[in-house]
């Protein structure tokens, strides 16, 4: 079983990547205008405008934590759906269970091992960290970003992130998207560890019921709140 070190980077980790894929949905739809646009704009305007236009993003996932060593720290398997703005829903499965659930208001965390919830405000601080502003801010990644790009064969785009504020949660991020669909996401933290999050079974801008975006979890648990 991981150590609470290990939990904790996981979560961070998964709070960061499902943030991102907030926004970084927005794929297939508008990949023939990006066609039509022209490649000559720079790479943080090209993912801006594949970042626009999808509302909603379903799938599973496996996520594989690498240490600076090259050894796997973790591996886990879960489900995610998100909509924009603001909410998305991700469970990993036992034995590293976690549901991460936001309304667009709040995001909640509810591990069932320490029957624990705890519960941070959208506020302007949260919002302000680069996760997060890809749920919303594709516009401005230029002044948050070092945007890079390239293409492999006809069908796989990458894009490569470089946070320019030093106190940013990762380091590097890497998104790669096969026929205009999000496929993979690579983060480097400052610990020089990589998490790997592969996505399957995609489903782009169907309908997702609010009541998905809020949290179930038993009578008992300790709730903890920002501030408190």
């Amino acid at each position: 079983m991981a150590n609470k070190s290990t939990t904790g980077v996981l979560k961070q980790l998964a709070t960061a990547l499902f943030a991102m894929i907030l926004t970084s949905a927005a794929t297939a739809a508008v990949s023939d205008d990006l066609q039509k646009e022209g490649l000559h704009k720079d790479a943080a305007t090209q993912l801006a405008a594949l970042l626009r236009g999808y509302q909603t993003y379903q799938a599973d996932f496996i996520q594989i934590v690498v240490g600076n060593g090259g050894e796997s720290v973790q591996e886990s398997h879960g489900s995610m759906k998100a909509k924009r703005p603001g909410m998305f829903y991700w469970e990993s499965k036992a034995p590293m269970a976690q549901y991460i659930v936001s309304n667009g208001d709040e995001v909640s965390v509810y591990d069932p091992d320490l029957e624990q919830v705890t519960v941070h405000k959208l506020n302007s601080d949260v919002q302000a960290t680069p996760a997060l502003l890809l749920s919303g801010e594709v516009d401005n990644l230029a002044q948050t970003y070092d945007v890079s790009t390239r293409r492999m064969g006809d069908n796989i785009r990458e894009f490569t992130l470089t946070p320019k504020s030093p106190d940013s949660l990762f380091v590097a991020l890497r998104m790669s998207f096969f026929d205009g669909q999000l496929q993979e996401m690579r983060m480097e933290d400052s610990l020089s560890q990589i998490s790997i999050m592969s996505f399957d079974d995609i489903v782009l801008n169907a309908d997702i019921a609010a009541s998905v975006f809020k949290l179930d979890y038993p009578a008992g648990v300790d709730i903890i709140r920002d501030g408190s």
